[in-house]
């Protein structure tokens, strides 16, 4: 690996019954690194992420920073720098953008670690629409919108480590664009991505390395370029001689 491993998985998996979701996926990220899963729907995609961060039990082995961690909890995970962006975004809609950025900082709060207005104007800096929306409710705000401030209060808890259940759903291109450019600036504060997305070409324009995820496998991993420019990818998930670039 040419950068350290801040998130290894080996021989991960997880079962649902006797179904199994995942099925010994390798993958790793190295710190300040953008790394892609991409796949059809119903590959395992948000599995992964849910697992990695607790939600899910799993098998295999997971460690943060050379540190195995045994079985991933929720509380220990978010403790560790680790912050997930669900596909539902799952915002407080009757809440103002300022409280839901305040909660996302909560964790901090209560170990003493009394950064928030500052925390709060960093991700103003990233995103000035929600400085611009910061008393109007989380329920008013455009899809767009909604999606800057889950990022943003995932950002509150100053994770080493943020991943992203596809960012782009439901937005129109451009905004896609704009999240995702937001996303690859992300990367010059040292804030590793881990970034699952059925928007191919855009996941692979932003990203370091990437993973190919079918039916609970990793089918090809490598370069985000290189990926992009595999024969198969191409015809699958950008469209005949369409290469990502």
């Amino acid at each position: 690996m040419s950068r350290p491993a801040l998130l290894q998985l080996q021989q991960f998996s997880v079962s649902y019954g006797a179904v199994e979701a995942l099925h010994a996926v390798d993958l790793h990220v190295g710190t300040g690194e953008i790394v892609t899963v991409i796949g059809p729907n119903g590959a395992g995609k948000s599995t992964l992420l849910g697992a990695v961060m607790g939600l899910l039990p799993s098998r295999g082995r997971l460690a943060l920073d050379g540190r195995v961690i045994v079985r991933p909890a929720v509380e220990a995970m978010v403790s560790a720098g680790i912050a997930l962006v669900p596909e539902k975004r799952e915002l407080f809609g009757a809440m103002s953008v300022a409280d839901n950025l305040l909660l996302g900082g909560f964790a901090r709060w209560l170990r003493g670690q009394r950064d928030q207005q500052q925390r709060m104007a960093d991700v103003f800096a990233l995103f000035p629409r929600l400085q611009e929306r910061r008393q109007q409710l989380a329920s008013t705000l455009s899809g767009g919108e909604r999606q800057m401030l889950a990022i943003g209060r995932a950002l509150m808890g100053r994770p080493r480590l943020l991943m992203l259940d596809e960012p782009s759903l439901g937005l129109a291109p451009i905004i896609v664009r704009d999240v995702l450019r937001t996303v690859a600036e992300l990367r010059r504060t040292g804030v590793a991505i881990l970034l699952v997305e059925q928007n191919a070409r855009a996941a692979l324009r932003v990203a370091d390395r990437a993973y190919v995820l079918e039916t609970g496998s990793v089918v090809l991993e490598g370069g985000a370029a290189e990926v992009g420019r595999d024969p198969r990818v191409v015809s699958t998930y950008l469209g005949a001689g369409q290469a990502a670039g």
